[in-house]
């Protein structure tokens, strides 16, 4: 015998209800792709540098603007919509049109030495840290 919390059909009809508010909310532009989580990024950081993976599939390098200040990095592009002939859609999860993301840095970075390739709908830029920025070692005298 199940308890309440225990049931399978209450989580299962909880889960359909959870995703049928998320497609809800995501078509009247109160969804996570409104919000301004475009493109997803993970940030890494090896102590010399950190590495930024955006995940931008769909979107010509071309079309991309990528900036820097002293910590911030900003990616901005387009996406443009991918419709085929003569087809209606079904699902639309993927949006089109402009993004911007600016990604604020705990520590100063060096702009003029970051470099950033494209691959497989994957933007992966390396900044630098400032040289203040990077760890140094300090002699201890006895």
């Amino acid at each position: 015998m199940f308890t309440w919390w225990e049931s399978p059909s209450l989580f299962d009809e909880l889960r359909r209800l959870h995703s049928e508010m998320d497609r809800l909310f995501g078509e009247t532009g109160f969804g996570p792709a409104s919000r301004g989580v475009f493109p997803l990024v993970n940030i890494y950081d090896d102590g010399e540098s950190y590495l930024l993976r955006a995940e931008i599939p769909g979107v010509d390098p071309k079309a991309l603007d990528l900036s820097a200040t002293s910590d911030t990095v900003r990616v901005a592009g387009e996406r443009s919509p991918e419709h085929p002939e003569g087809a209606s859609y079904h699902r639309r999860e993927r949006d089109h049109g402009t993004f911007a993301r600016s990604i604020k840095l705990p520590e100063p970075i060096d702009p003029e030495k970051i470099q950033a390739s494209y691959k497989n709908g994957v933007l992966e830029v390396r900044v630098p840290r400032a040289p203040e920025a990077k760890p140094r070692k300090v002699k201890v005298e006895a």
